[in-house]
């Protein structure tokens, strides 16, 4: 099983978490879908804020709805080894801070903010609560990509904020006429940024893996969930793409056989 119990690189996917209009019936769904457990709530002292666990570890956050008007969706975080410089770096590249570094202690420093083109994404400068500790695991995070109007634009924010270097992934790989990039930080592809497609969510998703996608869809429909793309293979592995019964779009990915 892949864990991590020490803080995630600078720039690293790093934290999924969802805003909920029903926590009660939000834990339920998710836990029949991926068999999570979860944290107690934290009280009004964290805003009622939970973990939910697979295997005792945590793999994403669940918290109600903050703002009037909000919809429930999910959340990308990426790490931040200082919050307050990279919120600067946001701000500079022509995106906006919706929320200022908020210490949330002991567990760490977080930040909502949006890149110049509306799309939502987070910062967290860990703590105590160093972001997921178990990934590329059916009911982990698997993946994050965000899906924009304008790729060229995108990159250049994210490089300026990250410091990402982006590869084009060639027509084989992505599909025919699909302009989709992934990005590092010199190494291993963090994760994806591609063109958006009327068809498909905007902005960025999180990806989970699952051990079979076409049970995990069929879930989803069954307690009241939509299907945006139905299960398809992919060089990387069986994907599909799905609404929660609260309109929350996300992704899900079943490892290919083994060779």
């Amino acid at each position: 099983m892949p864990t991590r119990d020490t803080p995630w690189p600078n720039g690293t996917p790093c934290w999924v978490d969802y805003g909920a209009a029903d926590m009660d019936a939000t834990k339920a769904f998710y836990t029949d879908l991926f068999g999570w457990t979860f944290t107690e709530s934290s009280g009004d002292e964290y805003g009622g804020y939970i973990n939910a666990l697979k295997d005792d570890r945590q793999v994403a956050g669940f918290g109600p709805l903050m703002g009037e008007g909000d919809s429930p969706a999910w959340t990308t975080y990426f790490a931040a080894d200082d919050a307050a410089a990279i919120a600067a770096k946001i701000r500079d590249a022509g995106g906006a801070v919706v929320m200022e570094p908020m210490e949330v202690a002991p567990f760490g420093t977080m930040v909502i903010a949006l890149d110049p083109q509306g799309n939502s994404f987070g910062l967290w400068q860990s703590a105590q609560h160093t972001g997921v500790r178990v990934h590329n695991e059916p009911g982990a995070l698997a993946w994050n990509e965000a899906m924009v109007d304008d790729t060229a634009s995108a990159k250049q924010f994210y490089s300026a904020v990250f410091g990402f270097t982006f590869d084009q992934m060639s027509a084989e790989l992505a599909g025919e006429g699909m302009d989709y990039a992934t990005f590092s930080t010199g190494g291993n592809p963090l994760g994806g940024l591609g063109a958006s497609d009327p068809s498909m969510p905007k902005g960025w998703l999180t990806c989970f893996s699952v051990a079979s996608a076409d049970e995990t869809v069929a879930t989803v429909a069954a307690k009241g969930g939509k299907v945006t793309m139905p299960p398809m293979d992919t060089p990387f592995g069986r994907f599909a793409i799905v609404e929660d019964p609260w309109g929350a779009p996300f992704e899900v990915m079943q490892d290919p056989p083994a060779s």
